[in-house]
């Protein structure tokens, strides 16, 4: 017998593990088609839902009747002086609308992750080409144009405010587009707690405290700061020199230099920048700067914080008898508000925050995701 030579047989490489897919063009990659797919399945789910109709007529019914009963009383109690019923009732239905939505918006982004999760209809969207990207887009984008319905639901009260008079016609233009961009950054902040939070109780509590802590919080914080922006200070007075007696000829106003008490609210006034109420009143324009104010609420707000802004005047008019002050000292003692408009920062501040929420969402939404919370449902 002969004796056969071993036959080398060549393998087939073994294959790659299996990928999940990761979406067209990594984490960050963004189609129309993606967030449009996105969007409108959510939008679907809040359409078929009776609350999402009850919601919107809620709203209605109460935004109308606070305002006819606001119209009603600024009639009866204004009769002499009408002019000023339409900036006030502007103001009024302006920071109805505002408040109402920073309430109403947290429940719309905050389960939007957190909830398909625990419904077990997020990993379906996952593992498809959508992006991480695309599915926070589309979410996002689902419930502000959710927050956008009820603002439009009040467009009918704003338009009759503007119609009784004394607010500038461009003003609704304004007050809209900051409102609607104040709410886009209130949903991506709903959006990053959702993602970030297995419950969705926990994601809508902590929506809410972020909501309160740029919106009531920050007045208190630049109350309770107050005090350490004070301090005594030598400046100049035009007034009456200190130790006359009451019944006391006081005599005529001086330019003296004595010690007062001076906040420097220039250094704290962006505690208040930061609220959406004062980005929405600095930017509306319905009415010129004044240091007197015209009778509008907005207005006024606008005005003392462009005067805290602008910090205290460089001298102190203490001359109680009306004696005109020297030329050369009349600018000093003007007290003037900030030309510099408050609202571009107190708007990117609040997109920032919105814009943080988003990122933090792309990134939870990554697959495989190393760490889940214990008990998080996958699929």
């Amino acid at each position: 017998m002969t004796r056969m030579d071993p036959v080398e047989l060549e393998l087939p490489p073994a294959p790659e593990p299996a990928r999940l897919p990761v979406g067209r063009g990594g984490t960050w990659g963004l189609t129309w088609h993606g967030v449009r797919t996105v969007a409108v399945l959510d939008l679907r789910q809040r359409v078929r839902s009776t609350r999402w109709i009850v919601a919107l007529v809620v709203w209605f019914v109460v935004v109308g009747g606070i305002t006819l009963l606001t119209t009603g009383a600024l009639e009866a109690f204004s009769a002499q002086d009408r002019p000023n019923t339409g900036p006030i009732l502007f103001s009024a239905v302006t920071a109805l609308v505002l408040g109402l939505g920073l309430l109403v918006t947290p429940t719309l982004s905050s389960t939007a992750v957190n909830g398909d999760r625990n419904a077990g209809t997020l990993a379906t969207l996952q593992v498809t080409l959508l992006s991480p990207a695309e599915i926070a887009t589309g979410k996002l984008l689902a419930a502000w144009s959710a927050a956008c319905a009820f603002l439009v639901t009040s467009l009918p009260f704003l338009v009759l405010a503007l119609a009784l008079g004394g607010t500038p016609g461009w003003a609704i233009v304004r007050v809209v587009l900051l409102v609607a961009l104040l709410l886009l950054a209130v949903c991506g902040i709903g959006l990053g707690f959702s993602a970030l939070v297995a419950r969705t109780a926990g994601s809508t509590v902590l929506a809410f405290i972020t909501v309160a802590a740029i919106t009531v919080f920050t007045p208190i914080l630049f109350g309770l700061t107050f005090t350490t922006t004070t301090s005594q200070e030598q400046v100049t007075v035009w007034g009456m020199q200190d130790g006359w007696a009451d019944g006391d000829d006081p005599g005529p106003c001086e330019v003296f230099t004595a010690e007062r008490s001076v906040s420097h609210t220039e250094r704290t006034w962006w505690l208040l920048g930061i609220n959406p109420f004062v980005v929405v009143a600095d930017g509306a324009g319905t009415g010129p700067l004044s240091v007197h104010g015209d009778g509008s609420p907005l207005s006024a707000m606008r005005d003392g914080v462009r005067m805290l802004r602008a910090g205290p005047p460089p001298a102190l008019d203490e001359c109680w008898t009306g004696t005109a002050a020297p030329a050369e000292l009349q600018d000093d003692l003007r007290q003037d508000l900030s030309t510099a408009p408050v609202w571009p920062w107190g708007l990117g501040a609040n997109l920032l925050l919105g814009a943080a929420g988003f990122v933090v969402a792309v990134r939870r939404l990554r697959i495989p995701q190393r760490t889940l919370a214990r008990g998080t449902r996958v699929a």
